[in-house]
Formats: C-alpha cells, sequence, structure tokens
C-alpha cells in the first residue's frame, strides 16, 4: 500500500513514515501545498493523511483537488483543529475519517487500515486470476492451492500486475509503485528485472504460466496468454 503524508511538521512526519514503513506501507512526504498537488497529479496512491494548515495552502482545497485528481484515493484528515463544524465541513467534503492531533500511532494505523478495508470489502479479499489466488488479508499466494513463498516486494509486484492487466507498465511506472516516487530521480532501475525474473521462477516452477510479456523498449503487460 502506498501513503502520501502531507505534513508540514517534519518531526512528525518523519516519525508516521518510520512506522508506517515498519508495517510494509511505502510512504511519500508532502510538506506544503504546491508539493502535494504535485504528487497527486502525477502518482497514485491508496491513502492520503491530509494535514489542514500549511504553510502555503489550506488542506480543505487540497481534498477537492484529490475528489478531482485521485477519487479513488482514501483520505485521512490529520489536523490540530477539533471543532466540529471543520470536522463535519472535512467529512463532508469527502474525507473518508478525521483524527486529532496529537495522536498514537498505532490508533492512526487502525484508521488508516479501517478506511482500506471499506474500500475493499470482505467479498473481495481474495484476488484471482485463473490458478492463481492472493488472499489480500494474509498476504498469501497459491497456484493451483500450492502455496509460494514470495518476497513482500513480488507479491506486491504480482498483484500490481493482475489489478493492472493488459496495460503496459513501463519498468519507472513499477519502481514507483514498488519503492516510493524518488525512484524518478534514478537514471536507472534495472533492479526491477531481477524482481520479475524471480517472481516468473517461483510461478513457473509452480505450474503456474508466465503471463508477463516484455514489451521491448517501453516496459511490461500482464495478459491472458
Amino acid at each position: 500500500m502506498k501513503i502520501l503524508i502531507i505534513e508540514d511538521h517534519k518531526d512528525l512526519a518523519t516519525n508516521i513514515t518510520d512506522y508506517l514503513k515498519k508495517e510494509d506501507y511505502i510512504c511519500e512526504v508532502a510538506s506544503d501545498a504546491k508539493e502535494a498537488l504535485e504528487k497527486i497529479e502525477l502518482f497514485e496512491y491508496d491513502c492520503i493523511l491530509l494535514d489542514l494548515m500549511l504553510p502555503d495552502g489550506n488542506g480543505l482545497d487540497i481534498l477537492k483537488h484529490i475528489k478531482n485528481y485521485a477519487p479513488e484515493s482514501s483520505v485521512i484528515i490529520v489536523s490540530a483543529k477539533n471543532s466540529l463544524d471543520t470536522k463535519l465541513t472535512g467529512l463532508d467534503d469527502g474525507a473518508d475519517d478525521y483524527i486529532t492531533k496529537p495522536f498514537s500511532l498505532p490508533e492512526l494505523h487502525s484508521r488508516i487500515k479501517a478506511v482500506l478495508r471499506r474500500k475493499t470489502p470482505e467479498t473481495n479479499r481474495i484476488l484471482s486470476f485463473n490458478e492463481i489466488k492472493i488472499d489480500l488479508e494474509s498476504k498469501e499466494c497459491r497456484i493451483n492451492d500450492l502455496l509460494l513463498n514470495l518476497t513482500k516486494k513480488e507479491l506486491n509486484l504480482l498483484i500490481y500486475f493482475i489489478n493492472n492487466q493488459n496495460r503496459m507498465l513501463s519498468k519507472q511506472a513499477i519502481a514507483s509503485h514498488l519503492w516510493g516516487d524518488y525512484t524518478y530521480s534514478i537514471d536507472n532501475v534495472d533492479f526491477v528485472y531481477q524482481h520479475l525474473k524471480n517472481l516468473r521462477k517461483k510461478m513457473t516452477d509452480a505450474g503456474g504460466k508466465d503471463y508477463l510479456q516484455t514489451v521491448y523498449g517501453l516496459g511490461y503487460k500482464w495478459i491472458d496468454k
């Protein structure tokens, strides 16, 4: 899961990032409204943590922008404002939850899990593609009922491809999704190939088909061959 933390308080942003990374989230930080808007338009996020008081803008204006550019992203307002009117305004404008500072990091994590569960109901917990079945809650992947020993990156890579089947995904897009937006400043993302190679081998060794198609010079596609 990929999280955008829009927070101008450096220490708080760092603490949230460190905690969520230990829980296997990919975290990006925007310290002001301008940076936040750029990231929202360029990248995809599963959940956005939004501070309302930023040095160059109002978080509620950013919330409206999120609803236009990234309606699939869950939004949790993280604010020192504790008034009922502010909470109701944020929720009415489309936020999924509202947590008031100060808060504990475990509580924030619970709020994140709750809003993500609402976007992925119990009936959609199993992601299936032919002989492949992934339990999105337990993070287990099976091919023809055989449990695969996948790393976290390999499992996230497999989920990413299945959810984007028939779409051409560049190595840069894959790197950004799995390692973070900072990879856009890296000239060489060939390390993606090694993860793809390992995933392919584990799947075919388990009796699964190879659905990955290389689009030379561009990237990869997941297709039902």
